[in-house]
C-alpha cells in the first residue's frame, strides 16, 4: 500500500507540472540512500521548496495544514512519539482525543511512518501537513522542554541508578573500553542530549565483560529498565534504571548496532565492536518488541574464552585421548550434542585448531561465523539468498575439501549430504540438538537417513554440558543430604567422601561459583553398536551397550568432577537426566 501512495504522490506531481519524471527518479534515489520520506527527499534535493510542497498535499489531495507558530503543544503529547522517530521522519505529536493523535508531519503518504506511529503509540494517527522547518523547529523546542525527568522523584531515581552504576565499574582499570566501529558512537557522542545516555551504555558493557558475563539483557518491565547479565551459564539481575531513560538507552544501543531506530514492530539483528585493552570483542545484538517495549540483548563474543586448546576444555584424560585420536582420522563423522549454550561450538573449534596444518585443507559452513580462525577457510550461510547448510555443503565438496565442518545438521537433506561425503573420503564434524550421545544416531534415522549409513558414517559422537565451577576463594566441604545423594547416585560414604560447595563472597558474586568445566560422554560404535544401529535398536539399548562397553556417561563424569571438589551436585543435577545409570 505504501508504494502505491508514493506513487500516487510522484504521478501527481508530473501531472500538475510541478517535477519531471528525471526529477522524481533523482528524489527517489536520494530516499532510497537516506530513508527519509519522499517529501523530505524532494525538499532536499530542491525539486520543490516547503511551500511548494504543502500547497500541493493541501489543494491538490486535500490534507489540512497545520500552522506549528499557533500550536502551544502538550509535552506529554510531543513525549508520546519517541524523539528519534520525530527527528528521523520528520513529524511532531499536536494533539490526542481518547484514542486519536493528531500529528503532523512532511509527508502524510507515508503508510510506513503512519502504521508505525500507531503501533508506537497505540492510537489511530490523524495527519497534518506542515512544512519542514516548523516541524523542525517544534521539535527542537518541545524536546527540549521533555528531555529532563518530569519529576523530582524520577530526577533522584536517575541519579541513584547512575550514580550506583558508576561506583560498580570505578576502578576496573582492567577494562579499557573503546569502540572499533565507532561511526555510530561518534554520532552519538556529538549530540550533548545523548552523551550521560553513551555513557551509561559503555559502563554497563564495562561491568558486563569485568563480570565475563556472555550476554546481557536490557529489557523494559512496568516499574523501569531492568539489566541482567548471563554469568556462568545463569542470568543475574545486575540493575534497575528508571523508566525515564528507557527510550534513551534503547535507542543508544540500537544506534551503536546500526538497526534502524524508527522501526520498533519487528526484531533486528545488528553487531558491535569493540576494543578492550587492544583485544577486539564482537557484541551480536538482537532487538525484540514485547508488551511493554523493545528487549536487546547483546551477545558478548570473546576469542579468548572461546579459541582453547583441546587440554583447557575440561575432558578426562581418557576422553581427551580418544577425542584426540578421532579427530585425526582421515574420514567419518564426529557429532557433537547438547542444547544451545553446551559448548558445542568451543569444543568444534578447539578440534579444528589442533589439527590445522598447512597440508590440510579445513572448510566451514557455520550459522553464523562467531570467530575466525586464522588458515581455515569459514563460510556462513545465508538463507535469504538461498544459501543454507546443505546448499554449502554440496559447494563445499567441489572445494578439494579434508576437513569439513558443518555448524549444524538440521535436516535430511544436510545429513545426507554429510554421509556421503564420509563416506568418500572426508573428515565431517558437525552438531545435533539431541541430549545424549545415543539420541543422535537415532535423531539421523528420524529425519529419514538409512541406518546402514549411520552406522558406517559416524564414527564418535560426543555429548556434553557446562557446568559451574566452585569458587575457590569460598570453597568449603559439606555434607549433602541423603536425599540429594538419592537423586545424583552418588557412592557417598559418611566422613570417607569429600564434596564441596561454594559459600559466596565477593570474587563470585555471592553465587559460589566461578568460572565453568564440561561434563562429556563419548560414544565410539563398536561393532556389535553398528548392529544395533542398522537393526533400528532404541536409544536406551544402544546406551546401554555403550555403557557396557565402557562409556562414561554425563552424570557419571559429572560425579566424578563433584569427588574431586570442581563442581557440585547441585550443578550436575541441573544438567544431566535424572534417568543416568
Amino acid at each position: 500500500m505504501a508504494r502505491i501512495e508514493k506513487k500516487l504522490l510522484s504521478t501527481s506531481l508530473v501531472q500538475n507540472k510541478l517535477a519531471t519524471m528525471e526529477q522524481m527518479t533523482l528524489a527517489l534515489e536520494e530516499q532510497k540512500k537516506t530513508g527519509n520520506t519522499l517529501g523530505h527527499s524532494l525538499i532536499e534535493t530542491g525539486i520543490l521548496t516547503e511551500q511548494q510542497l504543502v500547497d500541493f498535499l493541501v489543494r491538490h489531495l486535500g490534507f489540512n495544514y497545520a500552522n506549528l507558530k499557533n500550536y502551544l503543544i502538550d509535552v506529554k503529547t510531543v513525549k508520546l512519539i519517541p524523539e528519534d522517530i520525530s527527528r528521523k521522519y520528520n513529524c511532531i505529536g499536536l494533539i490526542k482525543v481518547k484514542n486519536e493523535l493528531t500529528v503532523a508531519m512532511v509527508d502524510p503518504l507515508d503508510t510506513f511512518l503512519l502504521d508505525n506511529l500507531e503501533y508506537t503509540t497505540a492510537s489511530k494517527v490523524k495527519p497534518l501537513v506542515s512544512t519542514l522547518t516548523e516541524i523542525q523547529e517544534a521539535i527542537d523546542h518541545y524536546y527540549a522542554l521533555s528531555d529532563e525527568p518530569t519529576t523530582k522523584s524520577e530526577l533522584q531515581k536517575e541519579s541513584n541508578a547512575l550514580s550506583m552504576l558508576a561506583k560498580e565499574v570505578q576502578g576496573l582499570d582492567d577494562v579499557n573500553l573503546t569502540f572499533a566501529s565507532a561511526s555510530a558512537v561518534v554520532n552519538l557522542a556529538s549530540n550533548p542530549a545523548s552523551t550521560n545516555v553513551l555513557e551509561t551504555v559503555k559502563m554497563i558493557m564495562k561491568k558486563a565483560l569485568h563480570d565475563k558475563a556472555s550476554d546481557i539483557h536490557i529489557e523494559p518491565d512496568d516499574n523501569g529498565l531492568r539489566t541482567r547479565f548471563r554469568i556462568d551459564g545463569l542470568l543475574q539481575e545486575i540493575l534497575s534504571l528508571p523508566k525515564s531513560l528507557e527510550a534513551a538507552v534503547i535507542s543508544a544501543c540500537k544506534v551503536m548496532a546500526e538497526l534502524d531506530i524508527a522501526e520498533k514492530r519487528v526484531p533486528q539483528d545488528g553487531r558491535i565492536k569493540l576494543q578492550i585493552n587492544s583485544h577486539e570483542i564482537d557484541m551480536r545484538v538482537s532487538s525484540y518488541p514485547t508488551l511493554r517495549g523493545e528487549k536487546i540483548v547483546m551477545r558478548i563474543l570473546d576469542k579468548r574464552n572461546v579459541l582453547r586448546g583441546m587440554e583447557e576444555l575440561g575432558f578426562t584424560e581418557t576422553v581427551l585421548a580418544k577425542f584426540r585420536k578421532l579427530i585425526i582420522r582421515p574420514n567419518g563423522i564426529i557429532l557433537v550434542t547438547g542444547p544451545t549454550g553446551s559448548g558445542k561450538t568451543s569444543t568444534l573449534y578447539a578440534a579444528l585448531q589442533q589439527i590445522k596444518k598447512p597440508e590440510i585443507n579445513i572448510v566451514t559452513i557455520e550459522d553464523p561465523v562467531e570467530y575466525q580462525i586464522a588458515n581455515i577457510n569459514q563460510g556462513q550461510i545465508n538463507p535469504k539468498a538461498g544459501f543454507d547448510f546443505a546448499n554449502g555443503l554440496r559447494s563445499i565438496l567441489r572445494q578439494d575439501p579434508d576437513v569439513i565442518m558443518v555448524g549444524e545438521i538440521r535436516d535430511y537433506d544436510t545429513a545426507e549430504i554429510a554421509i556421503r561425503a564420509a563416506l568418500t573420503g572426508h573428515l565431517v564434524m558437525s552438531t545435533l540438538h539431541t541430549n545424549d550421545s545415543a539420541g543422535a544416531i537415532t535423531r539421523l534415522i528420524d529425519m529419514g537417513v538409512e541406518p546402514f549409513l549411520v552406522a558406517s558414517s559416524i564414527i564418535g559422537v560426543m555429548a556434553q554440558r557446562l557446568v559451574r565451577t566452585i569458587c575457590e576463594d569460598c570453597k568449603q566441604e559439606f555434607v549433602p543430604s541423603p536425599a540429594l545423594i538419592k537423586r545424583a547416585k552418588l557412592l557417598y560414604q559418611a566422613g570417607r567422601t569429600k564434596v564441596y560447595q561454594g559459600e559466596g563472597c565477593d570474587n563470585c558474586n555471592r553465587t559460589g561459583y566461578k568460572g565453568r568445566t564440561t561434563i562429556t560422554e563419548l560414544l565410539l560404535p563398536t561393532e556389535h553398536i553398528k548392529e544395533l544401529i542398522v537393526q533400528k535398536s532404541p536409544t536406551s539399548v544402544i546406551k546401554n551397550e555403550a555403557m557396557n562397553q565402557g562409556m562414561t556417561t554425563l552424570r557419571a563424569d559429572g560425579l566424578g568432577k563433584v569427588l574431586r571438589g570442581i563442581t557440585t551436585l547441585t550443578e550436575v543435577i541441573r544438567v544431566s537426566a535424572d534417568d543416568e545409570i
